[in-house]
């Protein structure tokens, strides 16, 4: 990470008023990752549900209700983009510990459970992945030469062609940084299944 000083210092604002600030973050948390229910909003920020449930109430009139999946209540911002579910998501590499894996309480609409105890490691490492058609499908890292992968289930090519224009974006990002910056976490992919490994140069 690279960080800089904040100009200007930024000052606290409605110190006496927590469930203001609170329902302030819910909204900002939506606007990155809603729709998103009650346990998803528990989940990311650590707040009881009693207390998330009341700042709900409290933005009814500025929030959109929404029905999920399985039929459970979903809140979101209102006129959010939302693309339709037949929408192809084009292949990602997720850094390690990336907010679109760790932000809801239901993991399994990006990891799929059988997958996760590979990607969230006993001791809460979560490994970076690669996302093909918005799931988890493997796991990546800089190595000598490139971007080492391993994946789960077979790709075909015009998904390998993606993640190889991927890799050749990340090489650009990585110039000025630690090439091998998860060298230090190798000793998880000892432990991963067995898998299609390919290396996907950077240039």
């Amino acid at each position: 990470p690279a960080f800089i000083a904040a100009s200007p210092h930024p000052t606290p604002a409605d110190d006496d008023d927590p469930e203001t600030a609170l329902q302030r973050l819910i909204v900002r948390y939506m606007e990155g990752f809603g729709p998103v229910s009650v346990a998803d909003v528990a989940q990311f920020t650590s707040i009881p549900r009693g207390r998330i449930k009341a700042a709900l109430r409290a933005l009814a009139g500025e929030l959109e209700r929404l029905e999920g999946p399985s039929g459970e209540e979903l809140f979101d911002i209102p006129n959010a983009p939302r693309p339709d579910a037949a929408t192809p998501a084009p292949p990602r590499l997720m850094a390690m510990w990336d907010s679109v894996l760790l932000a809801y309480a239901d993991r399994s609409r990006i990891i799929p459970p059988e997958r996760r105890p590979y990607v969230i490691r006993t001791n809460g490492d979560v490994l970076p992945t690669l996302l093909i058609d918005g799931y988890v499908a493997g796991v990546w890292r800089p190595v000598a030469g490139g971007i080492e992968t391993t994946v789960f289930h077979s790709l075909p090519d015009d998904v390998w062609a993606a993640l190889a224009g991927e890799a050749r974006a990340l090489a650009n990002f990585l110039a000025s940084r630690e090439p091998e910056v998860y060298r230090r976490y190798g000793h998880w992919w000892g432990k991963l299944p067995d898998g299609e490994v390919r290396l996907l140069p950077m240039e």
